[in-house]
């Protein structure tokens, strides 16, 4: 899934991000870093002991970073050493991963999500592991029983509308079903499914809702006056209101709104935008070890640190996503303006690979024909 970058001045209020919703770590192409796995250990391959002055590759998405405090964290504990290499979207990494399933070019994979995650299981990339941080992440972020992958974060892809556009009538939407509504018509801009992980969300997000009916909801969608643009970008600060746009309903993230409090120029107390926790999607963000790893033990090390505090505090305000593990401490930013959906919508990673392609060429014939 793609993440929420470093602002860009646009329009007082409003934080800059490219396609998705976290901080997109600047120009990052190839990175070493030293770490230390300060988690506990569970049955690793090595003694951890034995794994000062090893190497670790961790391959993620290119939006992937963390403070460079909490590397010099690791540092301070051991001397495993990783190399990190970052390879183009989730959809990009997965591919690669899987063309050298056995061969990795790295040790640990982290980036594939849920709506990914059958292709990386099915072509045989991972190797099993069950840290021992498992103990403090909720059953419901684990969604490969043979622990194949290991949960690290979470975000939901929501309904994001402008607050005072709807301070009169209409008040602002509640649900999937008002979009449909002659109320909003003209009011609505997506990302296309094709090109883009929160559109790709948004539409899985109608298929979870209205099953077999979901070519019917898009149907009326259209003719209801729906905007699509090719990413995210384009639709909150093209067709979208931070941007200057006239369309006051957005697919975005339920963590935009702080992310529109932390940049906001001047700065401001209180969010431009609200959630629709009614219309969000979940996409689960998951690492593991790579079958054929030169360092497993390194390998799994880096998977426990992932679920410690150290870590696990580190990613709302760097990514712009949500920690799994109960253990973390969420930032008061997040507290006080963050909204996470209590019954997300989610389908199966199965039926999303089985079905990926049809439903997107589906889409394309029903919306933008």
């Amino acid at each position: 899934m793609d993440h929420q970058p470093q602002p860009t001045p646009i329009q007082p209020g409003a934080p800059g991000r490219t396609e998705g919703r976290r901080i997109r770590a600047a120009a990052i192409a190839v990175a070493v870093v030293a770490i230390v796995a300060a988690a506990c250990s569970g049955d690793r391959s090595e003694d951890p002991a034995d794994l000062s002055g090893t190497t670790v590759t961790l391959l993620t998405h290119d939006s992937f970073y963390v403070s460079p405090e909490t590397f010099e964290a690791f540092t301070a504990e051991t001397g495993i050493t990783v190399e990190h290499l970052a390879s183009g979207d989730a959809g990009a990494l997965v591919a690669q991963a899987c063309l050298t399933a056995g061969e990795p070019l790295g040790d640990v994979l982290f980036g594939i999500d849920n709506t990914f995650l059958q292709r990386g299981l099915d072509c045989g990339m991972f190797e099993p592991y069950a840290s021992p941080g498992l103990a403090a992440v909720p059953d419901r972020f684990e969604l490969d029983p043979d622990h194949r992958v290991t949960p690290i974060d979470f975000g939901d892809v929501c309904l994001n509308y402008w607050i005072d556009a709807f301070d009169g009538s209409p008040p602002p939407p509640s649900s999937l079903d008002d979009l449909i509504d002659p109320t909003y018509e003209g009011m609505v801009v997506v990302q296309s499914p094709e090109t883009s992980s929160p559109g790709l969300a948004f539409l899985l997000a109608t298929i979870a809702r209205y099953g077999d009916g979901w070519e019917d909801y898009w149907s009326a969608l259209r003719a209801n006056g729906v905007a699509v643009t090719a990413g995210w970008e384009d639709a909150y600060y093209g067709e979208f209101t931070a941007g200057g746009g006239d369309r006051p309903i957005v697919v975005s993230y339920a963590s935009s709104p702080p992310a529109e409090v932390i940049y906001a120029d001047p700065p401001v107390d209180e969010p431009p935008t609200g959630v629709v926790t009614a219309s969000c999607y979940r996409q689960i963000e998951f690492a593991g070890v790579l079958a054929g790893s030169g360092n497993p033990g390194g390998a799994q090390a880096l998977i426990d640190f992932m679920l410690t505090p150290t870590f696990q505090n580190d990613v709302p305000l760097n990514m712009f996503v949500f920690p799994v593990a109960d253990t973390a401490t969420l930032p008061d930013v997040f507290v006080a303006h963050a909204e996470i959906a209590e019954d997300p919508f989610i389908l199966e990673p199965a039926e999303v690979e089985a079905q990926r392609n049809d439903w997107t060429d589906r889409w394309v014939e029903i919306v933008l024909r």
